[in-house]
């Protein structure tokens, strides 16, 4: 499907970021189920493995909503829906979950079913009995209570720092410069028009009339997921610039500025604050504020007045540092 969406001026007025801490939920239990490669958050997964293991066994609803997950196909919405605003809680998030009638659930689930494989028994009883709806959502409370509350803070500083630097260039430079390289099926054209690619050819336009778009940003290499199908808002997910950042540094660079320091440098292949750092370094705030005055001393790093904070980024010379290879004649 190719999702055409039109905007007009008033949409980028309109149009929002948002952070979700129910999404963020959702999308870490394709990791944890296999659904989905862990990629960088390979070791996080593990540290977690135990956990997971535990609500599987405990909450049956778990089990049967991660068999569910399926990629290139149609997914229960009821599970998913978008944020309904910009800052939302997971407790309401969750309301959300809990609202739809069993029979819009279970009509949700009958299409997701359509074309796999049928289900052990016990996982059937669970899809269709006449409390799945709040099966769901008290295996979504434990994932988020035993497992996904801990790593919030570094979560949610990796979707906070894209959102302030896309909602930035929405703000200043338009759609344009908001979406480049937000994905590659992602992309907005001259006629007004922002093009979202899913997987057939086939063509859908969408209105937003001034509503404006819903841009949910996400710690995971998840890809882009669309949420246009239902009443507003209307929204598309993505993985957040830096949710994939390497920690690998070329050998030498710790033992030139140092280990801390280099591991400053490696996190602002994302423009990000202080407090930012702060939280996905695990490090105090004068450490922080520290390194980041050495290495702008020595032309590594600069930093930009965004609001009342200041937005660092590694300068050509911090990132000839960090990958040297890509500097070679």
């Amino acid at each position: 499907m190719v999702h055409l969406i039109e905007v007009s001026p008033q949409d980028i007025v309109a149009s929002r970021f948002a952070i979700s801490p129910l999404m963020v939920t959702n999308q870490a239990l394709w990791l944890l189920s296999g659904r989905r490669e862990a990629g960088v958050w390979r070791a996080w997964a593990g540290q977690v493995r135990a956990p997971y293991e535990k609500a599987l066994a405990e909450r049956p609803g778990l089990a049967a909503l991660v068999t569910l997950f399926r990629q290139g196909g149609y997914n229960a919405d009821f599970p998913a829906p978008p944020p309904s605003g910009v800052n939302t809680p997971f407790e309401v998030e969750l309301a959300t979950v809990r609202a739809p009638p069993v029979a819009q659930a279970h009509d949700e689930i009958a299409r997701n079913l359509e074309g796999m494989t049928r289900p052990p028994k016990a996982v059937m009883d669970v899809l269709f009995s006449p409390d799945v709806v709040e099966l769901f959502a008290a295996a979504f409370q434990t994932v988020w209570t035993e497992i996904i509350a801990s790593a919030w803070p570094r979560f949610h500083a990796i979707m906070e720092r894209d959102v302030i630097q896309r909602a930035g260039r929405l703000a200043a430079y338009g759609w344009a410069a908001a979406l480049d390289d937000l994905s590659p099926r992602v992309r907005w054209r001259p006629d007004g028009v922002i093009e979202v690619r899913t997987s057939s050819s086939a063509e859908e336009v969408h209105r937003l009339e001034g509503r404006g778009l819903l841009f949910v940003p996400s710690p995971f290499d998840a890809g882009v997921s669309s949420h246009l199908e239902n009443a507003w808002p209307y929204a598309i997910g993505y993985p957040a610039r830096g949710a994939g950042i390497t920690h690998e540094a070329p050998d030498g660079l710790a033992g030139l500025i140092g280990r801390t320091r280099t591991r400053v440098l490696l996190e602002l292949a994302c423009p990000a604050t202080t407090s930012q750092l702060v939280t996905l370094l695990g490090l105090s705030l004068g450490t922080v504020g520290g390194h980041l005055s050495a290495l702008r001393r020595a032309g590594l790093v600069t930093g930009n007045r965004t609001g009342r904070g200041v937005l660092y980024h590694r300068t050509t010379l911090g990132d000839s540092l960090v990958s040297p290879s890509t500097h070679r004649p």
